[in-house]
Parts: structure tokens; sequence; C-alpha cells
């Protein structure tokens, strides 16, 4: 029996886009978000039920502000309490995981396929019976736990980004990034590992009347 091209694609194998059944995935995840992004913020039941429509998991007190765009939806999992700016795009040929509580600013861009380099090939080659197609292939994305990207963040595609992590605004992502790292740049890369030197006990000019939790504090609340 010949290997479906999902398979494949989950395989990193290299798969025809083109695919009947690739398409008809993809077409319903456009069709979808495209609904999605006709709807306004406080039609809540509708925007909950198109959500479960389009992605593969989405965790409970999750929100996504819109526009968004999922190529196929359903092979994203996402946790709980994500915060998704405007104009999220996820480009999830293969497998992309977000954790919980993630913040997203405005204009992220996650992308998981790959394409040959050399353009002949990137054309056309050689499908199992020789006949001519248009392949390429696809690297899962996994992004960790509490983690906070900037605006206009891009993440290529195989990276894995840890818990806790600060993606700086403008970052293209194309190594993975360890854990409670603050990482910036073209290509981003680690600045420091966070500390309690970023506490924001250390900004007294901006606290006002605030101040953190205590980690003792925080367990009692049981916020999470």
């Amino acid at each position: 029996m010949a290997v479906k091209e999902e398979e494949k694609i989950f395989s990193g194998l290299l798969f025809s886009p083109g695919d009947p059944e690739l398409k008809a995935i993809k077409l319903r995840s456009h069709n979808l978000c495209a609904a999605y992004n006709l709807t306004t913020e406080d039609e809540t039941e509708k925007r909950a039920q198109l959500l479960k429509e389009i992605l593969g998991g989405l965790g409970e007190g999750s929100f996504i502000q819109g526009p968004m765009y999922f190529h196929y939806g359903v092979h994203t999992r996402i946790g709980k309490r994500f915060f998704g700016n405007f104009n999220l795009l996820v480009q999830d040929d293969a497998l992309v995981t977000i954790g919980d509580d993630c913040n997203f600013g405005p204009n992220v861009t996650i992308v998981t396929p790959v394409h040959p380099m050399l353009p002949e090939e990137r054309f056309r080659m050689a499908g199992p019976e020789g006949e001519p197609v248009r392949l390429c292939y696809a690297k899962p994305v996994t992004i960790g736990n509490d983690c906070w990207f900037g605006a206009n963040v891009v993440v290529c595609p195989g990276v894995t980004i840890g818990d806790g992590c600060v993606i700086g605004a403008g970052s293209i992502v194309v190594k993975d990034i360890p854990p409670r790292s603050f990482a910036a740049g073209n290509p981003c890369r680690v600045i420091r590992t966070l500390s309690e030197e970023d506490s924001m006990a250390r900004k007294p000019e901006v606290l006002g009347e605030n101040r953190p939790y205590t980690k003792e504090e925080w367990e009692k609340l049981s916020l999470r």
C-alpha cells in the first residue's frame, strides 16, 4: 500500500504539497480561518467553535486576536492560556506544538516546510514512478511553556524553544534556544540566561504600588 503524503510529512520525508488529500486539509483550514477573521472580538462562542474546528488542540483560557492564518490547522496544538496578537501565521505542514502560558506579539510567524535549495530540484523532481512532481519536506517546531515572543518574530523549521524564554522583537530563530533564555537578533542568538537580575523588583521606577509575588505566595494562590 502506498504511503500517504501526510504520513510522509510526519516521517520527515519529501512529500507532494499538491496531493489532493493535503490540498483538501489546507483548503478547509484556509476557509475556516477566513471565517474566523470575519468575526468580531465579542463573538466569543463563534470564535471558540471555529478554533475547535481549525486546530489539533487548544487549551482552556486561550485567546487569538485575529486576523490569523493556519496552513493545515490540525497539525497545530496549543496549550492553556495562550495569547496570540494580530496577524499570527503558522505554516504547520509538520507538527507545531506550543505550551501553556505563552504570549505572542503582533506578526509572529512559525514555519515548518523546507524546499530544495537547487532551483531545478525545487521546480521538479522524479516521483516513485518517475513522474515529475514538486516536492518539499517539513520539520516540526516545539515551543515550551511560559514563552514570550516580541513583535515580528519568525521561528524557522525544526526549532525547539525551551520553557520560560523571551524572544526579542524582529528575531529570526534558526536554531534551538535553551530554557529560561533571553534571545534576540537575526539570526537569533542567546543574549543571556534569565535570572533574578531580570525581576521587576529591580525596576522600582516602574513598579508603583505593585510587587512580584514570592514563590510561596504564588503557590498558595494556585492561579494556574
